[in-house]
């Protein structure tokens, strides 16, 4: 299969664990910058949901200067709490004018992440961009690459790396508190889909045939961005553009980021070798209402190979270890860690890491290993990002790492698609032996939009 130029041209981006310098923003030059003490003026893109929420945790250490929505009503709330920030309905009208921004916060819909953090990026800006970092596989090495290259320090929104209980899972199990870990079980049990259209089928939703006019004050064309065009209907917008293919990545982008980020810390994981789901309420719009999605990953580094299974709307069967009364993971989803000496469990978000059964992790707690992994202050993920952009310390969740864990949730995504296996070439950023599956690698954009 001969790969389009644009995929070529980021076949050379690392895939594996490194570091690169951050640059802080007064290294980069220009006039307007702040000093490293100083407070840093920061831009949101994207204010109405999750965007105004990281928004509103920057706002105690530093200045919110500029927000930027395609929709003011929907983002009216936040824009009221700033009234002294510039008001903008484009981020690329905002970046070309307004010469006082740092850093900025992305908070879009998915499939607009890519475009926005490199335009970003490209000009000097540091970024903090919601998780999932792509939509698609190649835009999430083109970010990486782009990060790299321009050495502002980037963060993806994986809010909870930052707290203690990741830290302590990876300390036991680098500690062989259950021995050597070759089977992970993970699970959300609540999907993405668009229930609630009266005249879909709940079982096979797809496209709305109705075309009702868009609301006043939405710029229904910048919405849409680089995904192809469709008519604006409130399915999509506001809050339910993640279970459609064409915006969003589904529960995979979302929890599953979450849920796999200290699986992949903890175990340092590469790529996966292969790829298989199996998947209800399949159709080309939408994505499943359930998943069982079975990824294989590769010995490394004297580490054994590595069976993970992620469970989407569903629950994997409770370990017999596990003692009557007590919750399976979390309400929402959890973790399980199974080795040759043990089990770890934990919520979707490693919070809260416990032995089971309990008798164990009670003879394990009065000789648990000492902490060696570095804390951030008061746990707090965007905190850790304006100190790296002011050089102060590096960035937990930076584009670097973003981008790989971003890669393996796509992956998923793809194996969904087909309802069956994939072989992944990393190097070569393609499929094996299902061709369909590499339709979803890289998509065309829309006329007028490039990365």
């Amino acid at each position: 299969m001969k790969l389009p130029n644009s995929r070529r041209k980021f076949m050379a981006a690392s895939v594996a664990t490194g570091l690169f310098q951050i640059v802080p923003r007064h290294v980069l030059g220009g006039t307007n910058h702040t000093a490293p003490s100083d407070r840093l003026n920061i831009a949101g893109i994207g204010v109405g949901g999750q965007g105004g929420r990281i928004i509103r945790s920057a706002a105690s250490h530093s200045n919110i200067v500029a927000l930027c929505d395609v929709d003011h009503a929907y983002a009216a709330r936040l824009l009221k709490k700033f009234p002294k920030a510039a008001r903008y309905a484009d981020y690329r009208e905002m970046l070309d004018k307004q010469k006082d921004i740092d850093a900025v916060m992305i908070g879009t819909p998915d499939h607009t992440h890519a475009v926005i953090s490199v335009a970003a990026m490209q000009a000097g800006k540091h970024v903090y961009c919601e998780k999932p970092l792509t939509r698609e596989i190649h835009e999430a090495r083109r970010v990486a690459q782009v990060a790299k290259g321009t050495g502002v320090a980037t963060q993806l929104g994986i809010q909870r790396h930052a707290m203690e209980g990741p830290r302590l899972l990876n300390e036991w199990i680098a500690a062989g508190a259950i021995g050597e870990v070759r089977e992970v079980e993970a699970w959300s049990t609540l999907s993405y889909y668009p229930f609630g259209h009266k005249k879909w089928s709940p079982a096979f939703p797809r496209r709305p045939a109705e075309t009702p006019p868009v609301p006043d004050g939405l710029d229904w064309d910048a919405w849409i961005g680089p995904a192809a065009m469709r008519p604006y209907h409130s399915v999509y917008h506001p809050a339910s553009w993640r279970a459609w293919w064409d915006f969003g990545t589904g529960m995979m982008g979302d929890r599953g980021v979450h849920t796999i980020d200290p699986i992949m810390w903890a175990l340092q994981l590469g790529m996966p070798e292969s790829v298989e789901a199996t998947s209800t309420g399949l159709n080309p719009d939408t994505h499943p209402l359930t998943s069982i999605v079975t990824f294989r990953f590769p010995a490394r580094e004297g580490r054994p190979p590595v069976k993970l299974t992620w469970y989407e709307g569903l629950r994997p069967p409770r370990p017999p270890e596990l003692e009557d009364g007590r919750l399976f993971g979390g309400e929402q989803g959890g973790i399980l860690f199974k080795g040759s000496k043990g089990m770890l469990m934990s919520d979707y978000t490693a919070s809260s890491p416990r032995l089971i059964p309990e008798q164990k992790m009670r003879e394990f707690m009065p000789n648990r290993p000492p902490k060696t992994i570095p804390r951030i202050e008061e746990g707090d993920h965007v905190l850790n990002w304006t100190k790296a952009c002011k050089g102060q310390e590096k960035a937990g969740t930076d584009f670097e790492y973003g981008a790989r864990i971003t890669e393996i949730c796509l992956l998923g995504n793809l194996a969904k698609r087909v309802n069956g296996l994939i072989r992944w070439d990393a190097e070569n950023m393609r499929v094996t032996n299902n061709d369909e599956a590499n339709r979803y690698v890289e998509t065309d954009y829309r006329q007028g939009w490039s990365l």
